[in-house]
């Protein structure tokens, strides 16, 4: 095996993961669009297994646009569904001082804690 040949290897290699990520992301698209039927959707993915390349051209040239407007969408659904989860949790893990003094108010008023104990818990919440 001489270096050209591995360089090709290499090249070819190349392409052809290339494409294959090309596919993939087609048929994600593919099934991302809601607006789409489903006759339509099955055509493109016939056409996809017989006339590989000529129909990835093609699609990427007539419907490129909208793949990458419902790309950027469900990034930014992920981005907003990411966000609101870090929110729940950060503010579920750590009470605010207001919540931290009528937790210990209402322990005062059961009678679970003496005044002392709860002007300690209400200096500890005031210092945070």
């Amino acid at each position: 095996m001489s270096f050209w040949d591995i360089v090709w290897f290499i090249i070819i290699s190349f392409v052809f993961v290339a494409y294959l990520m090309m596919l993939f992301s087609i048929i994600m698209d593919l099934f991302r669009d809601s607006e789409t039927s489903g006759w339509v959707k099955a055509i493109w993915l016939v056409a996809l297994l017989f006339v590989p390349l000529l129909t990835a051209l093609v699609y990427v040239i007539v419907r490129g646009k909208g793949m990458t407007e419902r790309t950027l969408a469900g990034h930014a659904a992920a981005q907003r569904q990411q966000e609101d989860y870090i929110k729940s949790v950060a503010s579920s893990s750590s009470p605010s001082p207001a919540d931290q003094i009528a937790q210990a108010s209402a322990l005062l008023e059961k009678g679970t804690i003496s005044q002392a104990e709860f002007d300690t818990l209400k200096a500890k919440a005031l210092a945070v």
